[in-house]
């Protein structure tokens, strides 16, 4: 106890927000430790994390607890959302939307439609809540978790399986569902201008001139911004400019009387269909990390265990509850769309918690309303312990299948359809490609010989002008950097046969090399070096070294032969004097 009081009067010199920063992230590292070795999700570790933060006392020592201590909490929570906005509007996809438009549209609407209509008649029964909240309440139980399903998916291998294609189908609708409910809130709890109506029109018409005009800002302001930074060639700067166009367009969004949520959603939109998306999404998917491990652990901050011991009988309800309505639903869905049985109870499983974006509304939701702490702690609850049993549910969902599909209860079909699910003529079906990092003259040569031979390639280049002049032609091509591991993701190296690094950076390749190994240990690795004194390097990493000097004497040889007539060197002969 003596030591405990000795850090309770040293933390009193530490800022609250830096002292349960700090404990979040250590607590955090020392739980996921634990779960990684038990094979579970680190989002879960994260919702524990905020559960032990919160309950065990650890607030009093660190920081004092009261209402500064609730501040510093929302203030975290806060920014959780803002980031987490930030990095969806990154990935929300326009060219995913249109080619998944059919099952996004209609199944998403199915899904939510039905949930909210089924979830609002169960709380309209109870007779506690007014219309407004119903509507709120319906909706937001009806959002599922995209990155507790999206990262299950990841863990298991299956990032782009029909079953994964279904669920981010889905996921886009509910993307933009919560967008226009986070325009509408006010007007729905009548803080809007004029009638309901009036002010939920208002509120939509002043959310997309908002979308709009950042859009033109990207354009026609932030695009060539970024196109200036791009040539410094400077990481740093890069980094450093997006994360101030997020913080800028979200307190733009404020500052005009919507949601810096939602400018920071408007940031990530501007450049979501730029050259640089894929650039900027490797450079900050670690980040993304980080502001789920902030968002999730603000959330488990926020439960009071007392109240849920209390009130468990009526938790685990509405949670079994909410897995089975929405794991039915969206099982059927998946049906409709002529999934077999097996991705569709995957589906289904995936898309059966609340989610993420569900707490998101309901905070939002809390500035607008008076507070009701039996409430909020009901829903907290149950989306924690939803959003923690679907990882189970997916990896249970396998053996289901097997197990329905010998007792001939269903019938399975041939295959989903293709038109629906198969990923547009884009990166992510690329298989058994090339791919060619650096597009100078040697660069340029190889992608053009490939090419013309049948092999599909990829090109990663940090040139903004030759992106954009491959992009314009038609070339597969990302902005992104070869030494990190987020770009090598995104460019399918674990379903290539050939990287080849094109520039002679001994460096680079030697920070690339084990990446793309983590990735893909059989893949065929090139490098190119300029010396001689560099081979050895490269060689150690057993990859194949191009040799700029060697090739060109073996050329200049070649060349010389052909004008002495005397000169009878075999090519072997050539090589071996090369070589020497």
């Amino acid at each position: 106890m003596r030591m405990f009081s000795l850090l309770a009067a040293g933390a009193t010199d530490v800022s609250p927000l830096f002292a349960v920063l700090s404990l979040m992230l250590l607590l955090a590292v020392l739980v996921s430790l634990v779960l990684a070795k038990l094979k579970q999700n680190f989002l879960i570790g994260y919702l524990i994390c905020g559960l032990l933060i919160a309950n065990t006392g650890l607030l009093g020592i660190i920081g004092g607890e009261g209402s500064e201590m609730d501040g510093v909490i929302t203030h975290l929570a806060e920014l959780g959302v803002i980031l987490l906005m930030f990095t969806l509007g990154i990935e929300f996809s326009l060219d995913e939307l249109k080619h998944l438009w059919r099952v996004s549209l209609f199944g998403g609407g199915i899904q939510v439609g039905t949930i909210s209509l089924v979830g609002g008649s169960i709380i309209w029964l109870s007779g506690k809540y007014p219309g407004a909240e119903i509507v709120v309440l319906a909706v937001s139980v009806a959002l599922s978790s995209t990155a507790v399903s999206m990262k299950s998916f990841q863990d298991m291998g299956q990032p782009n399986n029909p079953s994964a294609r279904t669920a981010l189908a889905i996921a886009l609708f509910d993307d933009i569902v919560v967008i226009l409910f986070l325009l509408i809130l006010p007007s729905i709890y009548g803080h809007g201008e004029g009638s309901v109506a009036g002010g939920i029109s208002l509120a939509i018409l002043k959310g997309l001139l908002f979308l709009g005009g950042a859009l033109l800002l990207g354009r026609y302001g932030i695009t060539p911004l970024l196109h200036a930074v791009a040539r410094t060639r400077s990481r740093e700067l890069f980094t450093l400019a997006v994360v101030a166009l997020c913080a800028g367009v979200a307190v733009l969004g404020a500052v005009l009387g919507l949601s810096p949520a939602l400018g920071a959603f408007a940031a990530g939109l501007v450049v979501s269909e730029s050259i640089y998306r894929h650039r900027i999404m490797a450079d900050i998917m670690p980040f993304k990390d980080l502001f789920l491990a902030i968002f999730f652990i603000s959330v488990g901050l926020q439960i009071n265990l007392g109240v849920v011991v209390s009130d468990w009988m009526r938790i685990l309800g509405f949670s079994v509850l909410i897995l089975i309505i929405k794991g039915t639903v969206a099982f059927n869905v998946a049906r409709i769309f002529k999934l077999p049985l097996r991705p569709a109870l995957l589906t289904g499983a995936a898309l059966s918690s609340s989610g993420e974006f569900s707490l998101v509304l309901l905070a939002k939701a809390a500035d607008y309303r008076p507070e009701d702490p039996a409430t909020q702690q009901l829903l907290l609850s149950c989306a924690a312990l939803t959003m923690a049993t679907v990882p189970l549910l997916m990896r249970g969902s396998g053996p289901l299948g097997f197990f329905l599909e010998r007792r001939g209860w269903f019938v399975p079909k041939k295959k989903p359809l293709a038109e629906t699910l198969s990923h547009s003529q884009g990166i992510k079906e690329l298989s058994d490609h090339a791919v060619i990092c650096g597009y100078g003259p040697v660069g340029r040569a190889m992608n053009e010989a490939l090419k013309r031979s049948g092999v599909e390639t990829l090109v990663l280049e940090l040139n903004s002008d030759t992106v954009r002049a491959l992009k314009a032609a038609g070339q597969r091509v990302l902005f992104a950097d070869a030494s990190h591991p987020e770009a090598l993701e995104l460019a399918g190296i674990g379903r290539a046969r050939l990287v080849a690094f094109t520039f002679p950076s001994v460096e680079l390749t030697r920070a690339a090399v084990p990446l793309v190994r983590e990735h893909n240990s059989r893949i065929v690795i090139l490098g190119r070096v300029k010396f001689s004194s560099e081979i050895e390097q490269l060689r150690d990493l057993d990859i194949e070294v191009i040799h700029d000097e060697r090739e060109s004497s073996v050329a200049m040889i070649h060349a010389a032969r052909e004008i002495y007539q005397r000169v009878t060197l075999s090519d072997d002969d050539i090589r071996k004097i090369a070589d020497e």
